[in-house]
Formats: structure tokens, sequence, C-alpha cells
């Protein structure tokens, strides 16, 4: 979706703290990365779009346009990495969400090194993510169908465990809350328990593991959820 090509080395740093800024900035220097600097939300999009980064900090507490204003902005264009910065862990639900589409998050106070680490892995998701989409580790998704093969063995879905796994199988690496899975599933918004998307999951589980014994993919993210590892 980029408009231009990105620049594999450069990390476009959005925040207003000029401490945490500085940090940040010297942390990914010595990492090898070059980066710019948003101290504000308001212009981000236009600077993605005409100079494309290789992966967004984004601070959620912004002056101008807050964070999530910033990368509901982005993805209209480009699936550019971005890591969301939070003091707020009841936003994390939304951080993650389907509309929002952020990569990953990281609450303060918080470990630069770990930053930059986590930085360099989701790099290292976006060089290996699969070149069409719906296909990934060995699964294909024909959504004129609404069938998903796995290792060209088509899997006996119900139409609930199709709209998961294809969620899942379509954004590899992104983290799911239980609720945000709920949403793709009821969107008639019927009062189900957000629960229910672990009996779904266990059936998906094993479902996979008829098809391609030993096939391990959908991981349990402790406290929020679930994800897809191809």
């Amino acid at each position: 979706m980029n408009a231009a090509p990105s620049d594999p080395r450069r990390i476009l740093v959005v925040e207003d703290d000029d401490k945490i800024a500085a940090i940040l900035v010297d942390y990914l220097a010595a990492s090898g990365f070059a980066t710019e600097r948003c101290v504000e939300g308001s212009g981000v999009a236009a600077t993605v779009r005409a100079n494309p980064p290789a992966a967004i900090i984004l601070d959620l507490m912004l002056p101008g346009q807050d964070g999530i204003e910033v990368c509901k902005a982005v993805r209209r264009f480009s699936d550019v990495p971005v890591m969301m910065v939070t003091a707020r862990v009841d936003e994390i639900d939304r951080l993650l969400g389907l509309e929002l589409g952020a990569d990953d998050y990281v609450c303060k106070p918080f470990s630069p090194r770990e930053v930059v680490a986590r930085i360099k892995a989701l790099l290292r998701r976006a060089d290996r993510a699969p070149s069409r989409p719906g296909a990934g580790g060995g699964f294909a998704v024909d959504e004129a169908a609404r069938r998903i093969r796995l290792s060209e063995r088509e899997l006996p879905l119900t139409p609930l465990e199709y709209e998961l796994l294809r969620t899942l199988v379509t954004h590899p690496e992104r983290v799911f809350s239980r609720e945000q899975l709920l949403d793709t599933l009821h969107q008639d918004l019927r009062d189900v328990s957000d629960r229910a998307i672990d009996s779904h999951v266990k059936n998906l589980r094993r479902k996979i593991d008829a098809a391609v014994p030993g096939t391990d993919c959908i991981k349990s993210v402790y406290g929020v959820g679930y994800r897809f590892e191809p």
C-alpha cells in the first residue's frame, strides 16, 4: 500500500517528550538505525506518505492529533509496522484493534533496549510476511468460496471457524484480543461471551493438527488473546 519504497533503516519516532525521544533516538542509532522525529500527531501521515519509514514508534498521547487517529490515518494507505507507546493499560485492546491496526505496543515506563529489540522483530516479521493476502505457513484462503486449505488439504470449518481463522491467517504475528475476534464473528453485537473464542480456537487447533499433525500456529498471548505465527 505504500506510495513509495520505505527506507529499511529509518525509524519515525513520534513523541512529544524530548527526554523520551532523545533516549529512543540514541538507542536506535546505536543499533544502526537512522531516525526522524515528529513532536505532534498532525502531519505524521503526510510525512509517512512522502518518505515512508521502515517502522513507526508512535506515542498515544500527542498534541494536535492523538496516536490512535494518527495510526488510523496511516493505515488508510500504508502497512508500515507501527509500535504504539502508552501509559494507559486500559487502551491496549484499542491499540491492537482491527480498525486501528497497530502491530505492537509497549507500556511506559519501558526499557529502550526492549523497544529496539521489538522494532527489530517487527521488521523481521515484515520481511517474511506473505506476498499475497491469505497465504502463510502453508495456509491459503479462498475468500470467494469461504474455504481455507492447509498444505492443499481443505479444513472442515464451520462459518464461525472460517471467519476466525481467516482473520488470524491474514494478519500474521498480529495480536488480537478475544473481544476483537468476537467482533469479527458476531457483528450484529449479540450478547456472546468473549470466552467463546477459546472454544473456537480449541476446535481450530484440533482440526489443523488433524490435517497436518504437529502444526502449532495459533499462539495464546497471556492476558490478551491470540496471534497467528506462520
